[in-house]
């Protein structure tokens, strides 16, 4: 009998995929990331773009009786601390009960004549002890901090320590974070901190010692033909024929993340009424670019709008002109820049920015104080956001703008009218 394969079961965005999941074997990442159970005395960081499957990877290598801790929930460092309590059903209160007595025998001894009928007469002793106690009880109570308690009990345990998102974990209290499980590095419990790659040494800028106990594996970019996997896997579970054509199509636009070719398989089963494995084999030749257009509006629009607003403060909202005889906002001109030069980038030149803004506008060119005075502001909306990576970071000392959600740069060409 045939399994009955359920669409949004075979192709799962954000999620774990089973019956689509790409080992990538000849880069030997899961190799690497075993070694994290062997005794290393190293920090681990695993670093890979957003949605690369850095988190996917680490929960289908490392042990399930790890505990982990996502970085996007941490607000501040006792969280941390109280997290890893609960996970290990942990405390940081102990009681104690004592009680101080003394104790009073007395023995009694009698001696008696028997009368025993038809038999002979006899004699007996008869005992008693009575005993009393006295005494007082002390009781006394212990706290310690959720982060002594957290690292002694974590000791114990004996488990893999993984933090996801380290690098959106405030920098303030990263290094007292580091600096509390250097003992537990040395002496070999697997500590692991994901992160997005501009992020990749947080743990030695914020702690220097660190530095030579640190073991970093990177998460490569995905290639073509690795992408190209999830659909020849999937598809055909479905019973779906779907065209080379229309694979190398989905593999394009995907820039590399896994996430989204997941996003799109799922999407193109479904727009053909593909619920399930359907019973007869059913082809697809094409794809629309209203599918991207429908991926693009669940992914990037609403942080789009966000950083489009702005801040509340709109002292510096100046109508500009477009060549196209449009007009905007400088948060509108950036962003619309940004939609200019192209999705699938990473990291983007402060200068070569300027540029693309130059590009677009009519007149009125913004200075450049101006711009990097929006940039800082896009990036605390960005932070300031739900979700735990923000999609663009802007690095004020080495003047570059780092997109850091695919999703983002994907609707900044499929959703930017």
């Amino acid at each position: 009998m045939v399994e009955r394969y359920r669409t949004r079961r075979v192709f799962v965005a954000g999620g774990m995929p089973y019956h689509t999941y790409v080992s990538r074997i000849d880069r030997d990442i899961e190799g690497r990331l075993q070694t994290v159970q062997d005794n290393l005395c190293k920090l681990v960081t695993v670093t890979g773009a957003t949605k690369s499957g850095k988190t996917v990877l680490a929960k289908k290598v490392l042990d399930e009786n790890s505990i982990w801790v996502d970085g996007g929930t941490i607000k501040l460092e006792d969280d941390l601390w109280n997290s890893i309590l609960e996970s290990i059903d942990g405390y940081n209160e102990v009681s104690y009960s004592e009680t101080y007595g003394t104790n009073a025998n007395i023995r009694g001894d009698g001696s008696t004549e028997l009368q025993i009928p038809l038999l002979a007469k006899g004699k007996a002793k008869i005992g008693a002890d009575y005993g009393t106690t006295r005494g007082t009880q002390s009781s006394a109570r212990r706290v310690s901090s959720p982060r002594q308690s957290a690292i002694n009990q974590l000791k114990e345990s004996n488990r893999a320590l993984i933090i996801d998102d380290f690098h959106y974990l405030n920098r303030d209290f990263q290094g007292s974070i580091i600096r509390a499980l250097k003992p537990l590095i040395f002496e070999g419990l697997p500590i692991v901190l994901i992160a997005i790659p501009h992020r990749r040494y947080d743990a030695i800028r914020v702690e220097r010692e660190i530095t030579g106990r640190l073991e970093a594996i990177n998460i490569p970019s995905w290639d073509k033909e690795e992408i190209l996997q999830i659909p020849r896997e999937g598809f055909p579970l479905l019973n779906l024929d779907v065209s080379e054509k229309v694979c190398n199509r989905l593999a394009e636009e995907a820039y590399g993340s896994p996430h989204l070719m997941q996003e799109f398989c799922k999407e193109l089963a479904l727009s053909n009424g593909i619920e399930e494995r359907t019973a007869q084999a059913f082809s697809i030749n094409e794809v629309s670019d209203q599918l991207f257009s429908h991926v693009a509006e669940g992914t990037g629009k609403v942080i789009f709008d966000k950083l489009a607003t702005g801040p509340r403060q709109r002292s510096d909202r100046i109508p500009r002109k477009f060549k196209n005889g449009n007009t905007d906002d400088i948060y509108g001109v950036v962003l619309y820049a940004l939609a200019r030069l192209g999705p699938g980038l990473d990291t983007i030149e402060y200068e070569v920015l300027r540029g693309a803004i130059r590009d677009i506008l009519a007149d009125n060119i913004p200075q450049a104080h101006e711009v990097t005075r929006v940039l800082e502001k896009m990036a605390e909306i960005a932070t300031g956001d739900e979700a735990s990576t923000p999609v663009l970071d802007w690095d004020k000392g080495e003047r570059k703008l780092h997109i850091t959600d695919p999703f983002f740069a994907f609707f900044l060409k499929w959703g930017v009218s």
